[in-house]
């Protein structure tokens, strides 16, 4: 009888999780985990369906960055740069679903995503790790088409890419591009079969 109510709850949960609408300690959450299912931690921008074609953004130094060198900790000192909400604009009108991946935790996701739709960014979802979560294991879970990040250049380089730790051979699946922190997107190719191209 309990197994069944779980049961129920966590097709719930997983109707739930898909609208974004999870609720972090929900009794569906912890049995699923319990269960060994992965939960994937988000936030909704859109109710827009998504499609198989997914690039993912990391946010924070590759599109976004702070007004002044020691704004880094204050999010609402963040600005886009160049002209990467006009790009991204383009690729999500080219059939691409849009996602973002940020470093910023609990309270401060909601931040996020508010900065990011505050300044016109296309997208559907922000998503963060959990506790005890890695940037590899959002990455690995969610298995994007592409994935654009910075060469985190300030805080240790390459091994400090989302990319650098995942599986092998789900790696092998994503087309990673990187480019330079804090400089923008500005240069990559307008169309998004081109991104294949780098």
């Amino acid at each position: 009888m309990i197994e069944g109510i779980f049961l129920y709850l966590w097709y719930t949960e997983k109707a739930n999780l898909l609208k974004g609408q999870g609720t972090l300690m929900s009794p569906a959450r912890i049995y699923m985990k319990q269960k060994g299912v992965k939960i994937m931690s988000y936030i909704e921008l859109s109710e827009q369906l998504s499609c198989q074609n997914t690039i993912m953004i990391f946010a924070e130094g590759t599109i976004l960055k702070p007004k002044a060198v020691l704004g880094q900790y204050d999010l609402k000192s963040y600005v886009p740069i160049g002209n990467c909400v006009e790009m991204i604009s383009g690729w999500k009108e080219q059939g691409a679903d849009i996602v973002y991946c940020t470093s910023r935790r609990k309270k401060n996701v909601r931040e996020m995503a508010d900065l990011l739709t505050h300044y016109g960014f296309p997208g559907t979802r922000v998503y963060y790790r959990s506790q005890k979560q890695q940037y590899k294991d959002v990455v690995e879970e969610l298995k994007p088409t592409i994935l654009i990040e910075d060469n985190c250049k300030s805080i240790g380089g390459i091994q400090q890419m989302c990319i650098s730790s995942v599986d092998p051979e789900i790696k092998e699946t994503i087309k990673s591009v990187s480019v330079d922190e804090f400089k923008g997107i500005d240069r990559l190719p307008k169309s998004y079969a081109d991104l294949f191209c780098l």
